[in-house]
């Protein structure tokens, strides 16, 4: 299947494209101007690949937790586009994203949520996928959930902007952490091919954002849709 793959959850805009059993990404500081670059960056890299949007069988997209504004940017383009191509799109959580596209077998991906809080996942690569051990949530440096047993991988702003009370709370669990990682399309579009292979993509309107402010943090076996 030929697949684009859209992440504007944080400050970067982040695109992969899957056309002809070859995969290119990019990766832009975009600030607040995902509105502009979106469509055209999106076009620059079809181009790049020879390939234009009709040649598209579907998209996928980062859809939370993350930035409103940009997430609802980055819902807008996806959904825009599918409804023109008619064509099937998937929804992956940002962090699982990041999960996929880190290279570990656990990972304890942390991004910065403003106002002194954090998004925060664990996830565990398992046999049939990447499994979420300790559920999306959003919460303060002082509320930070217990982590099952096991040495992780640390992802994410989240290190930069709490980095005490992360080290202080799961230091002694974290083989090796790395705060500069920012989530990738790469890592949106691992998961959402499987999505797309097994026939559970959806019809553009169905596609939802997730916000998770004020969610009570769960440990959880749930699997992430892989």
């Amino acid at each position: 299947m030929n697949l684009l793959a859209l992440d504007t959850s944080t400050e970067y805009l982040s695109l992969c494209l899957q056309y002809q059993g070859e995969t290119l990404s990019r990766d832009w500081h975009a600030q607040q101007k995902h509105a502009e670059m979106g469509l055209p960056m999106m076009q620059a890299l079809l181009a790049e690949a020879g390939a234009s949007f009709k040649d598209l069988d579907g998209l996928a997209l980062s859809v939370g937790p993350g930035s409103f504004t940009g997430l609802r940017i980055g819902c807008g383009i996806v959904q825009g586009l599918a409804f023109g191509l008619d064509i099937p799109t998937v929804g992956v959580n940002t962090l699982a994203a990041m999960a996929a596209d880190s290279g570990a077998e656990r990972v304890l991906a942390v991004l910065d949520a403003r106002m002194g809080e954090l998004y925060l996942a664990g996830f565990e690569k398992q046999e049939d996928g990447w499994r979420e051990v300790l559920s999306t949530v959003v919460c303060g440096p002082q509320a930070l959930p217990d982590l099952p047993a096991g040495e992780w991988l640390g992802l994410g702003s989240g290190f930069t902007a709490q980095p005490a009370a992360l080290t202080e709370r799961y230091g002694s669990q974290l083989q090796a952490v790395r705060a500069e990682c920012f989530p990738h399309a790469r890592g949106v579009m691992k998961l959402a091919a499987v999505e797309f292979a097994a026939g559970r993509a959806i019809a553009a309107e169905q596609l939802e954002l997730l916000y998770i402010r004020n969610k009570v943090a769960l440990k959880t076996s749930e699997r992430v849709k892989s």
